[in-house]
């Protein structure tokens, strides 16, 4: 089936600012609060937010075959397991009703009142309930640069992880769109030169610049996702902040790895881009070597040219960007990734979130991270206020942005948007 919503030529009847994330080509999809305070999954063109629940209440999907309230949740979940052809439908459906040509909806008021608002007349929610939350750790760029600081620099990299995307469970509890706040954790610390832990609050939180992919109803327990069918089961990408708190994990991540130290919060951008809307973009991954073993081998195009951006913003003072990366960076794939968490048979569900782990580039400016901005704090990042900054201060916001652009078009993310705030204080 031809993805038609991509066609770069089309032009929307929507008024749509020149230098958007959301043009008609993207039609990202999340779920919005309404102004008459109604919960629906929606989309975005321009500076609208479009409320899918009421198009098809209006009968804009005939033909496709759509349970009667499956834009009316939510959540995101129901949609995400009917599959590829339908997200390609409905969103091929979407592109043609937008479509500058297209008078169905344009020219009737009525409809239009109840279907368009104003974006910011709404309030974003979490887009999917999160059954499953696994981070990887698949840069090799942050992997390396990690190991030098910590071990041998000679043998930074471990053993294994040229051979597997390595990998953990997360929380998914903490999960938090774009907007919610995170206060800063409470945990074990060993102090400099000491025996003993202390317990207190975190000195040394950090950002971790990710993007995680939402996944469809992809197997059955026992069953594995070959790698060349892995892209199938994937629905679309959103930006991710993976919280750290260097301190507490740097104590206890040793023997079983991260725990405290990553599941206080992590951040996610609420619109989700599809796959599709992707396709665009796609480019081959680093040159992996070893050559991994066949159930990971992959030819082709796997990696996506994603430009991203991290700055931190203190309170009443303006943003300072500190890093400009890019996804193609990533050493596995995400279907790499898939096709590796299901080769113990280990069931993946509508909804399950998979982040990619720090997106570091090669150069100090593309890091993804604050541990290696500041190589550990060794060399602070001043701000417009004079500042400086070895980790993230409290009443600090951190901004991540993504986009993909051509000479044809731009698709981009919006932004997953967060302040760190002082530790949580029981009343």
């Amino acid at each position: 089936m031809p993805i038609t919503a991509n066609d770069p030529k089309k032009k929307s009847w929507l008024e749509v600012p020149e230098q958007t994330d959301f043009p008609i080509q993207n039609i990202p999809f999340g779920v919005f609060i309404t102004k008459d305070d109604v919960i629906t999954i929606g989309t975005r063109i321009g500076n609208y937010a479009i409320d899918l629940g009421a198009l098809q209440q209006l009968n804009y999907f005939d033909g496709i075959e759509l349970t009667d309230d499956m834009f009316m949740q939510d959540t995101l979940n129901d949609f995400i397991s009917d599959g590829k052809k339908t997200w390609r439908l409905v969103r091929n459906r979407i592109s043609d009703i937008f479509d500058s040509n297209n008078p169905q909806l344009r020219d009737n008021a009525a409809h239009r009142e109840v279907v368009i608002c104003p974006i910011e007349d709404v309030e974003m929610q979490l887009p999917v309930l999160i059954g499953d939350y696994t981070d990887f750790y698949s840069s090799k760029e942050h992997a390396t640069n990690v190991g030098m600081m910590f071990r041998d620099p000679a043998n930074a990299l471990l053993p294994n992880w040229l051979h597997i995307p390595v990998g953990y469970h997360g929380r998914s509890s903490t999960i938090v769109p774009s907007g919610i706040p995170v206060h800063r954790p409470m945990g074990q610390i060993l102090p400099n030169g000491e025996n003993t832990p202390v317990f207190g609050p975190s000195r040394s939180i950090d950002f971790e610049l990710e993007m995680g992919f939402i996944t469809t109803d992809a197997n059955i327990m026992g069953e594995n996702i070959p790698v060349h069918e892995a892209e199938d089961y994937i629905f679309g990408m959103v930006l991710l902040n993976d919280w750290s708190a260097r301190d507490i994990q740097k104590w206890e991540y040793v023997p079983l790895g991260p725990f405290l130290a990553k599941n206080f919060a992590t951040s996610i951008s609420p619109w989700i881009v599809t796959m599709d809307a992707l396709e665009p973009f796609r480019t081959k991954g680093p040159k992996q070597d070893p050559n991994p073993l066949p159930y990971l081998q992959q030819k082709g195009k796997h990696a996506y040219d994603i430009h991203l951006e991290v700055s931190i913003e203190p309170e009443n003072s303006e943003a300072v960007v500190v890093s400009n990366s890019n996804f193609k960076y990533m050493y596995w794939s995400m279907s790499q990734q898939l096709a590796h968490h299901t080769s113990n048979g280990c069931r993946v569900n509508s909804g399950d979130m998979m982040g990619s782990g720090t997106i570091s580039g090669p150069t100090p400016n593309s890091y993804g991270s604050m541990l290696e901005l500041t190589w550990n704090g060794k060399n602070p990042i001043k701000m417009k206020d004079s500042t400086e900054r070895k980790f993230i201060n409290d009443n600090d916001t951190v901004i991540m942005k993504g986009y993909c652009q051509n000479k044809e078009v731009r698709i981009g993310f919006g932004e997953v948007c967060s302040k760190l705030l002082p530790p949580f204080v029981r009343k």
